[in-house]
């Protein structure tokens, strides 16, 4: 019996392929390894292991609830409602002309424009709000001015790069209708661009409102304004109490946006 007389069995991958395969797993296990310990090498385990009963320690101090201190947190709860607001609201400003700018299909300089207004939306998503707020803090003073200019600096990136890839995937179609009645760039950019995006643009925004809102309300742990500032004012006092009804608002006040962002985007697209 030869071995034409047995069938050839079918394999996923070569025997070389394999061998590759596992090489690859086993580079990636040994530089899992080596990242591990260059990420602990500092680390005091006594530290760690003692962190469940220092977590149930600050939870058994956290009851019963500071109700009380609720009516004290309600304006700055509005401040970071504020904040997250007007700070989308700047960011879409500014992002909405970089967007057009970014594209393609819109740019009126490919070699010079489009660079420059991509690198600004690879700036504004590169560096965290947090990291704004603390700059801005130090540039034009700690207060409510700085977390807006912050958020809304962030949001330039995120609403940028979402935008100018919608405004890059629109229809050809009807921008060159528009262009056969022999309408200007302007009227084409009115009316065959921008009524094809307004629905990405409107939803867009309300997301990052969502997103914004959660990104606040930390902005006062580096002096920005904001529930965040007595959040770390109750920490340094060791006043758990307080941190847990804070931490509750924040939660509450996610969710609600959470909530209102949902409709809002299921109404416009």
């Amino acid at each position: 019996m030869t071995a034409h007389d047995y069938p050839e069995v079918w394999q996923r991958r070569t025997p070389r392929a394999r061998l590759v395969q596992w090489m690859g797993w086993l580079c990636l296990v040994a530089l899992f390894v080596w990242c591990w310990q260059v990420m602990t090498a500092n680390t005091i385990w006594a530290f760690v292991t003692d962190a469940p009963r220092q977590a149930a320690d600050i939870g058994s101090r956290m009851w019963p609830l500071e109700w009380g201190y609720v009516p004290e947190l309600l304006l700055p709860l509005w401040d970071t409602i504020n904040i997250a607001t007007l700070g989308t609201i700047g960011g879409v400003a500014m992002a909405f002309p970089i967007a057009f700018l970014a594209a393609r299909n819109t740019t009126p300089s490919a070699m010079i424009l489009r660079p420059i207004a991509l690198f600004i939306i690879v700036a504004s998503r590169s560096i965290n709000s947090l990291i704004w707020a603390l700059l801005l803090v130090a540039i034009i003073g700690p207060g409510l001015l700085a977390g807006i200019v912050a958020i809304a600096l962030r949001s330039i990136g995120f609403v940028g790069k979402l935008l100018y890839e919608a405004i890059e995937e629109t229809d050809a179609r009807q921008v060159e209708a528009v262009e056969a009645t022999g309408a200007s760039g302007l009227q084409v950019l009115s009316y065959g661009i921008i009524p094809q995006i307004m629905p990405a643009f409107w939803g867009i925004s309300v997301f990052r409102w969502d997103i914004n809102i959660r990104e606040s309300t930390i902005l006062g742990l580096v002096g920005a304004g904001g529930i965040g500032l007595k959040l770390n004012a109750s920490i340094n006092t060791l006043s758990w109490d307080e941190v847990a009804v804070i931490l509750l608002l924040i939660l509450g006040t996610v969710v609600v946006s959470e909530w209102v962002s949902a409709k809002l985007r299921r109404a416009i697209i």
